[in-house]
């Protein structure tokens, strides 16, 4: 789900519930403050809400009187009715409440009052704004309104003969009726008569009442301390003064509403978009975004732009998969290493110290013929394909995002920012602004800025360190268990147990360990979430925007560094720095460094990806569907005695789980996090765009479902794009291309294979007339002499070798006896000489391609911009057009004036 919601930003705060807890404010016409003595004397200043029964009607979205929608929900528990904790705690919240609602009352708002139908102590107020106040707020937070119905021609559909099928993946227009355009404008109450206002009641739809409404009580004040004031009905939720607020649902899901003036707009999300009936068909985004605001409609315009997308590249990737099966069969190095006569008589030295035995290399048959599958020429066109496709993606996303801010009237936002309440309240440095001139209050001096800084710096490093040091745990783990394994698993091929032509050592390792890494990614996920979000509170960002990114990088920061380092790891590190059986490299001057499999680290870095891609999919989906449910069913299952009482739609949703602390953030994290995994190592996995795709496809539903059932209704908020996403899936796209050419190069054994095929199968390095693999295996092989181990490895068993007096390891050095024994040969260095090749080559033409991509084609389309002029010019126009009639009669009025007192002043004097 980042963006993040406004009710998270007190959250983690401490909040000061001092004994002096200053004065309570009270907006009149003058300001007056009311010193807090502990006593009622003031009480007469407070102005309460009205209180009234509930009338019975569960599905009513109004007031008593029926004429008074409900823009907003207060609930509060009676302080008379609590159990006191703390000697006047109870008291003290109580006159914080009042003086709340008291002031918002004097800025116009109306108050209704209603005890619970099920439980005594809570009281609902409803909250309702009435004309004049959304107009005058509407003009202040710039608000674009209807001026006109947007009589812009929309061009038709291009696959005009493939009607049928988008209409069959289309939602049904006679149930989901597309909304009427508009040419819209900034709304200005002096202006009010150019705005197309057919019906004051619907001219503001809910969800601009609710935002509306939102920003007056996040601003609205309650208490002064230390000349500090406090505000907003988020800080009063933290504290307990309140225990929600939210705005309504307009009906239940499974069923329409009583009331015939109710759209039903949660029960047509429902049945249209959640339902799993409706998983084939394409999502109602304009009813999205008109009931949740455009913050929610974006996330899920892009989430579903980008399961399209993983469609093609789903598609591909499966194709690369089945040329790799089809012709593993054809794989001859996995021929010889399975072949008895070959890789059965094949020698491998001990790949750890003491307890590690000889072995032979036919047991690893199974992972070779598996490998052959991923480690094939298809890979590498399935690289080359997806730098393209990331690119191709983002660019099209940019134009797709263009067409909803235009129309969703998002192109201009001209919401004026306003400063966080945390950031406010902490206010208590007086400076001097340098461009007005005018003293105005920060939160602290530019060296306590500074300082902040640096330990929020410093605590994102550290907790960077401490996950560098898990993935050295791993390692470490894997370099002690593969001691174990190699000592208790066979170390002969028996073909009557089919259980040892899967379990090497090897694979027992890495299974494992990639179990266990998984575990540890999980836990330390949860917790740098909490830590997080205090370094975000204690840095103190200025705006919602600055909260937003610098968490984001912090979160993301953090992320990438837990879910990628062990494949990088297994990709760029292991089996690169492990010496040779004479002198193999030790880690902390101990632990051998470990080996890959003689076909290289690519099958292992598939399985790694395999289980946390697939793990943390599962993982996250059963905790987003059974969490909500589960807690909403202990809900009911304690509200079961009372259930005969017919409940009012606020109390309904009351019992509802309110969202998640960060709101869409996390949605956003774990998506951009299988981005991630999809490009970044793809090349040894073409089948991650497939797994993602299917998770995404459940994942768009199962969002869509806790939206809509588990959850309070959001507070709508506008949003132009997706923010910080968007360049860090840039930067993502980039890596993903040097990442996918090192493995091919480095990971993959495609390298090497090509340079025997080429230069060493055939004279003068080779044996054979014509270029081929065979001997590849052979070739590949170095070998020493059992004679030179060092005195760790003296002790290693040596049983069922004969006269054997050498064994082979993986790598191209000379053989023993050579004048330069155990140094590198001359097929290394061109192994390394054509691996830098590929890779420089690879990233240029990717690159270059990118680049004439992004360049061709634009982040606007033509289309779009001409209908955003268009538009442009007619809003223009028509307020200019209007202004001109106004400023006529107006020149008309003043002339008749000035001519009447001419003629009234000459007509004495002529007389």
């Amino acid at each position: 789900m980042k963006k993040i919601t406004r009710n998270v930003l007190l959250d983690m705060e401490e909040e000061e519930e001092d004994e002096d807890d200053g004065d309570i404010v009270l907006e009149n016409l003058e300001q007056t403050i009311v010193p807090n003595c502990g006593s009622l004397e003031c009480q007469h200043d407070f102005r309460t809400p009205e209180f009234e029964e509930f009338n019975g009607k569960s599905d009513s979205l109004f007031f008593n009187d029926g004429q008074r929608r409900i823009d907003f929900v207060l609930v509060y528990e009676d302080e008379s009715k609590k159990e006191t904790n703390k000697k006047g705690t109870n008291e003290k919240q109580r006159r914080k409440r009042q003086a709340y609602e008291s002031n918002l009352i004097c800025h116009g708002l109306h108050l209704e009052a209603t005890r619970s139908v099920l439980d005594d102590k809570l009281v609902f107020v409803k909250v309702h704004a009435p004309w004049e106040v959304l107009c005058t707020y509407a003009e202040v937070m710039h608000i674009k309104l209807p001026l006109k119905p947007n009589d812009l021609k929309t061009r038709g559909s291009a696959f005009g003969r493939l009607n049928w099928f988008t209409k069959f993946l289309s939602v049904d227009e006679s149930i989901i009726k597309p909304e009427q355009e508009f040419f819209t404008a900034p709304f200005e109450k002096n202006r009010m008569n150019d705005f197309y206002i057919v019906d004051r009641d619907t001219f503001f739809n809910p969800a601009t009442r609710s935002r509306i409404v939102y920003f007056i009580l996040s601003r609205v004040k309650y208490q002064v301390m230390n000349n500090v004031n406090k505000f907003g009905i988020n800080r009063l939720v933290n504290s307990g003064i309140y225990k929600a607020a939210f705005p309504l649902h307009d009906c239940k899901f499974r069923h329409r509403s009583e009331d015939p003036s109710c759209p039903n707009e949660r029960y047509l999300l429902y049945r249209e978009w959640a339902h799993p009936r409706s998983i084939y068909k394409k999502q109602p985004l304009d009813l999205i975004r008109k009931y949740y605001g455009e913050k929610i409609g974006i996330y899920f315009a892009w989430l579903g732009y980008y399961t399209q997308m993983l469609l093609l590249a789903a598609i591909v990737g499966v194709a690369c998969f089945l040329y790799g099966y089809l012709n593993q069969d054809n794989c001859t190095w996995s021929k010889e290493v399975c072949n008895p006569d070959i890789g059965g008589k094949i020698i491998m030295c001990p790949q750890c110290d003491r307890l590690c035995p000889f072995w032979n290399l036919n047991i690893t048959c199974e992972s070779s013929k598996k490998l052959c599958i991923f480690d094939s020429f298809g890979t590498l066109v399935f690289a080359v394909f997806m730098g393209i496709w990331v690119t191709l993606f983002l660019e099209f996303w940019k134009r797709r995002q263009a067409e909803l801010e235009y129309e969703w009237d998002t192109v201009e936002l001209q919401q004026e920012e306003q400063a966080r309440p945390e950031y406010e309240a902490r206010c208590t440095h007086v400076v001097i602004n340098e461009i007005t001139q005018e003293e105005e209050r920060i939160p602290f001096t530019t060296c306590g800025k500074c300082i902040r800084i640096t330990l929020c710096a410093s605590a994102v490093f550290f907790w960077i360190l401490l996950i560098i040091a898990s993935v050295i745990g791993i390692i470490v783990y894997r370099l002690s268990v593969f001691i174990v394994f190699s000592a208790k698993l066979p170390k002969n091929l028996n073909g009557t147990d089919p259980i040892q032509k899967y379990l090497t050592p090897q694979t027992a390792t890495s299974i494992t360990a990639s179990i266990i890494s998984f575990i540890i990614i999980m836990i330390l996920n949860t917790i740098y979430e909490r830590v997080a979000i205090m370094i975000t509170n204690f840095e103190l960002p200025r705006t919602q925007t600055d909260y937003e990114n610098s968490l984001t990088m912090k979160m993301f920061l953090f992320q990438f560094v837990n879910y990628y380092s062990s494949c990088f790891y297994i990709a760029f590190f292991k089996g690169k720095f492990v010496g040779y059986p004479g002198d193999p490299v030790y880690w902390l001057g101990k632990y051998r460094n470990e080996e890959c499999d003689p076909g290289g680290c690519l099958l292992e870095l598939t399985t790694q990806l395999t289980i946390i891609m697939g793990g943390k999919a599962i993982w996250n989906n059963i905790q987003e569907v059974l969490l909500p449910w589960i807690m909403n069913l202990i809900g009911r299952f304690h509200r079961v005695s009372r259930s005969e009482k017919i409940t009012p739609r606020w109390e309904q949703d009351y019992h509802l789980q309110p969202m998640g602390k960060l709101g869409l953030f996390y949605e956003y994290l774990e998506m951009i996090i299988q981005f991630g995994f999809v490009t970044l190592f793809v090349a040894s996995f073409p089948l991650a765009p497939l797994l993602a795709l299917v998770n995404n496809i459940l994942e768009i539903r199962v969002d869509a479902w806790k939206l809509t059932t588990q959850f309070r209704r959001l507070v709508p908020e506008k949003a132009q794009d997706i923010g910080a996403w968007q360049p860090i899936m840039q930067g993502i796209a980039i890596l993903a291309v040097v990442t996918n050419a090192m493995i091919i190069a480095f990971t993959s054994d495609m390298i090497p294979r090509l340079v025997y095929y080429w230069s060493f199968s055939v004279p003068p390095y080779g044996d054979h007339t014509d270029h081929t693999m065979e001997g590849y295996i052979n070739n590949t092989l170095s070998f020493f002499n059992i004679a030179d181990f060092k005195n760790k490895s003296q002790g290693n068993p040596y049983s069922g070798l004969g006269n054997h007096t050498t064994c082979r390891y993986r790598d191209f050095r000379y053989p023993p006896g050579h004048p330069q024994e155990y140094k590198y040969n001359i097929y290394y260095w061109h192994v390394i000489a054509a691996k830098l090749a590929f890779i420089i080559v690879m990233e240029h033409v990717i690159y270059s391609v990118k680049f004439i991509i992004s360049y061709a084609i634009p982040d606007v389309s033509k289309l779009t911009k001409s209908k955003i002029k268009r538009e442009k010019y007619l809003t223009q126009k028509l307020l200019h057009e209007s202004h001109l009639k106004d400023m006529t009669k107006n020149m008309g009025v003043i002339a008749e004036r000035m001519i009447e007192v001419v003629d009234n002043n000459l007509r004495p004097k002529l007389d």
